[in-house]
């Protein structure tokens, strides 16, 4: 990954600290963006087997970027603005990420190894192991300094609450500011768009919202829906949200709740897919389209129109795409010159990926230099909301998802809650705008 030539800085250029060594790196951005753009994609090591981890989804929803900040361990520094002067730290290695004493665990036990049970029933070499094993487990260690203070609770009454900024929560806000309802739009980015923003562009897809076109008050950025609750005043959703650099526990109570928090990047399963230099699809867009960071050269590989769509974004500001693998379908028209059916794909490299390789349809086996090997796949929905607040969640073995049970206009097993857009199962942007609109007249027409 590297910053793309030419292109003006998208804020104010600071420097960051990591391990005593000062970085370049761009205010505001993430800090896992500021390291891969410096070429430190090496962010920590794996808590088992000591391997190398880098940065995957940009979403928090894996642990590989966890990191000390400021003597705070385990924060995602793919969700931490960077600022001038921070200090970064890898954890779970000895003595460093970059040479770890650990790692040949991996190569002491090449099919794996049970800690729970190894030496299990030897007198004293029992009790050595699982003192062993307990110096070894756990992420980070403890801050150097005390927690600071945290702001007292605030609560918040309102009589819809959307959870998700992305094309479906946006065009149901759309709905509820046009027919006078009170509402409060929650989105844990900075910016409202979803996908929108920073996916690879759709055909058809629908604007982006201003946050300021809404009611005052109306919306909420860097808003983290974290449970959906019951106390003795009602429903409530529990959000944590940032108030300049403080964070504040919000209690959300509200009459209808309508959750379109999206999905998070899965992986795939291939050979060395944790390696560092492996990125979601959606990070990779994201990292282009925000942040003007990208790699030199890349092999694609999933399947569906984002992949392709993806492909195509690269190629257009300047990387060099080696291979697009598309493991279900043949390649679309109009897709990547590359873009090829295949199977067994396969990333290589020691410490970071420097090739791809995979079998061609009908072919060989081919293999490929690149910087970054990019799985983009469809996303796996946000459940976890819907289902604490009653949905239901069944398992869709044909999309090999878990989805939330919604009907056409969004209703789900709970009265109280409706969902909308790629939490249901996925579609277009353009799909999931026309969700949130349905879902938020269905859910109007039942208010007190």
């Amino acid at each position: 990954m590297r910053r793309l030539p030419d292109v003006p800085p998208r804020g104010r250029a600071i420097t960051v600290d990591l391990e005593g060594e000062s970085l370049p790196a761009i205010e505001g951005e993430p800090v896992a963006c500021s390291l891969v753009a410096a070429g430190e994609p090496l962010l920590a090591r794996s808590i088992k087997y000591h391997r190398p981890r880098g940065p995957y989804c940009f979403a928090g929803a894996c642990s590989h970027c966890l990191m000390r900040v400021d003597g705070v361990p385990n924060v995602y520094a793919c969700r931490t603005p960077a600022r001038d002067g921070m200090k970064l730290e890898r954890q779970n290695a000895y003595p460093s990420a970059k040479v770890d004493i650990f790692e040949s665990i991996d190569w002491f036990f090449p099919k794996g190894m049970d800690h729970h049970e190894m030496f299990a029933g030897v007198p004293v070499a029992e009790q050595v192991m699982a003192k062993v094993a307990r110096q070894l487990a756990g992420l980070g260690l403890l801050p150097r300094e005390p927690a600071p203070d945290v702001a007292p609770a605030r609560t918040v009454r309102t009589r819809v609450a959307v959870v998700g900024g992305g094309a479906a929560g946006t065009a149901a806000a759309r709905v509820l500011a046009e027919r006078g309802v009170d509402f409060l739009l929650m989105e844990r980015d900075a910016w409202l768009g979803g996908r929108l923003a920073h996916g690879a562009p759709e055909a058809g897809a629908p604007a982006i919202e201003d946050a300021d076109r809404f009611p005052e008050g109306s919306v909420l950025t860097r808003a983290t829906a974290l449970g959906l609750y019951d106390d003795a005043e009602g429903r409530f959703l529990a959000v944590g949200v940032w108030e300049g650099e403080q964070p504040r526990l919000l209690k959300v109570y509200a009459e209808r709740f309508l959750l379109t928090p999206g999905g998070h990047p899965p992986t795939l399963p291939f050979e060395n897919n944790d390696l560092p230099g492996v990125y979601a699809g959606r990070a990779a867009s994201l990292l282009l389209r925000r942040y003007d960071v990208a790699p030199e050269s890349a092999a694609l590989v999933g399947w569906g129109a984002e992949l392709h769509a993806l492909a195509n974004l690269l190629h257009e500001r300047g990387v060099k795409v080696v291979a697009v693998v598309d493991l279900r379908d043949a390649p679309p028209a109009g897709a990547h010159a590359t873009a090829v059916r295949g199977d067994a794909p396969k990333a290589h490299g020691l410490r970071e990926v420097s090739a791809f390789s995979f079998t061609r349809e009908g072919g060989g086996r081919e293999k490929v230099a690149c910087d970054a090997v990019l799985v983009s796949v469809p996303v796996s929905p946000s459940f976890e909301l819907a289902r604490q607040g009653g949905a239901k969640v069944p398992f869709d073995e044909a999309r090999g998802l878990f989805v939330v049970e919604a009907d056409a206009n969004g209703r789900t097993h709970a009265a109280d809650v409706f969902a909308a857009g790629d939490v249901t199962g996925g579609g277009t942007a353009k799909d999931a705008a026309a969700a949130g609109r349905r879902a938020a007249e269905a859910l109007v027409g039942g208010l007190s």
